[in-house]
């Protein structure tokens, strides 16, 4: 199987076709060899990043880490973090006897397919960055998606849990395996009062009752307390302190951390990868050296230019309002008039569902702000975009429709004003990101 996900692999560069998913598709669901990376033998440290959100980052900043560290790490850079993704990779990087040939195997993983790629008795190092609603037509509650997480456990699996998620952190007392919490404390953006009333997670676990938010950062993560007594966030072994989005610096334990993006997301990415280097015993100032010194860009967000105007490319994952709600509060952040770009061609890359009531759970009510000067609406779904608006009290005239997205550049440069940020997922990202690209070389 080896050889022959290596064969597929170079047809599929030959002709220039993406690699990461079909020689594992071949061999994972037409010849149906379903148990294929058992017969793997793993290196000494077998890594699994996995969550609603965040473990994209989460892994490419320990990736970055563990190289500076000298491991030779094998990860799955592409993004694609399926099963068949997973065989792609890890066959690709054995020899012939089946040995995995790098020092770490470290994968970002999908939930629900965690259990499909490992099975127990593999996974070294656990992380789990959050479970939120995500994808409800697949996943359904958060909860189903907890209880796949669950079943790669074993008992010699270090656990590197966010404690600010009241769900991951039962992880805590339903395991006794070795554990390393991590968590952000409260910041200037922290909120008494959750705006969102589809709460994922909002009674204690043990007794059932209704617990108490001394903070929220979004959705249902922040610093809680079961009133009875039985459960609590409590004091995680890394939290991020004095966040200066400003300034891009945090701490960890009293020590100045970088902070390669001035949003809360990047905290609990970095403070997550502190923590999975913490668990492989890697010293404090070897960390710090990589994060603070030999700095990585952010995965997400890149930064651009219309014409002078900055343009700031904000990934919002669909099908997770708590991912577009994280944006939507970096947007309102931000100083000066705003242009925002929104919309969508595909629900999701999974299925065909086309599902569209997680609309109505993002909170695009804060949109309804004087310094927002133009929403463009694109998209296949742009209509539905629109409809959603429509009930935030937003102003008619300050949502433009945008049919033809050969036609968006041109509208956004003639009938707004203001930094724009483009609020899209990560097919449409790549989309505008061409548009500019030859808009800047018609200049030339």
């Amino acid at each position: 199987m080896i050889l022959l996900n290596r064969l597929i692999t170079g047809v599929c560069k030959l002709f220039k076709r993406n690699g990461s998913v079909y020689p594992g598709y071949f061999i994972y669901d037409i010849l149906k060899q379903h148990k294929v990376l058992e017969e793997v033998k793993y290196p000494k440290y077998v890594i699994a990043i996995s969550g609603s959100s965040g473990k994209g980052s989460t892994t490419d900043l320990v990736n970055h880490i563990l190289t500076d560290a000298g491991y030779d790490v094998c990860y799955n850079k592409s993004g694609s973090n399926g099963v068949l993704a997973a065989v792609t990779l890890i066959l690709n990087n054995c020899n012939l006897k089946g040995e995995f040939k790098h020092d770490v195997l470290l994968l970002e993983c999908d939930e629900r397919h965690l259990k499909l790629i490992f099975g127990k008795n593999k996974i070294t190092h656990l992380a789990v960055t959050n479970i939120t609603r995500d994808q409800p037509p697949r996943n359904g509650e958060p909860d189903v998606v907890f209880k796949d997480i669950l079943k790669v456990v074993d008992e010699k699996t270090k656990l590197i849990i966010n404690a600010d998620d009241p769900l991951v952190n039962t992880m805590s007392f339903l395991f006794n395996n070795e554990k390393i919490t991590y968590g952000v404390g409260k910041t200037k953006d922290s909120y008494l009062k959750n705006r969102i009333e589809a709460t994922d997670y909002a009674y204690c676990p043990i007794c059932k009752s209704k617990m108490v938010y001394e903070y929220y950062h979004y959705g249902h993560i922040g610093s809680y307390y079961c009133k009875n007594g039985d459960y609590k966030r409590g004091n995680p072994d890394y939290e991020a302190t004095d966040v200066d989005f400003e300034k891009h610096s945090f701490k960890i334990n009293g020590q100045s951390i970088y902070l390669n993006k001035d949003v809360l997301y990047a905290v609990y990415y970095t403070v997550a990868a502190y923590a999975i280097a913490k668990s492989m015993g890697i010293e404090d100032e070897v960390i710090i050296k990589a994060i603070n010194d030999d700095k990585t860009l952010a995965k997400r967000g890149k930064v651009l230019s219309l014409d002078g105007r900055k343009l700031t490319m904000l990934e919002s994952k669909n099908e997770n309002n708590l991912s577009y709600y994280q944006s939507i509060r970096y947007i309102k952040n931000q100083k000066g008039k705003k242009t925002i770009i929104l919309g969508f061609d595909n629900v999701s890359r999974r299925y065909k569902f086309n599902d569209l009531s997680w609309l109505w759970d993002v909170d695009f009510e804060l949109l309804n702000d004087k310094n927002i000067d133009k929403i463009f609406c694109i998209g296949r779904f742009r209509y539905d975009v629109v409809t959603r608006l429509s009930f935030t009290g937003i102003e008619t005239d300050k949502i433009v429709l945008v049919d033809d997205l050969n036609n968006l550049l041109q509208l956004v440069k003639e009938e707004s004003v203001g930094d724009i940020y483009t609020m899209v997922c990560f097919d449409m990202t790549a989309n505008i990101y061409k548009l500019i690209k030859d808009d800047e070389n018609e200049k030339v």
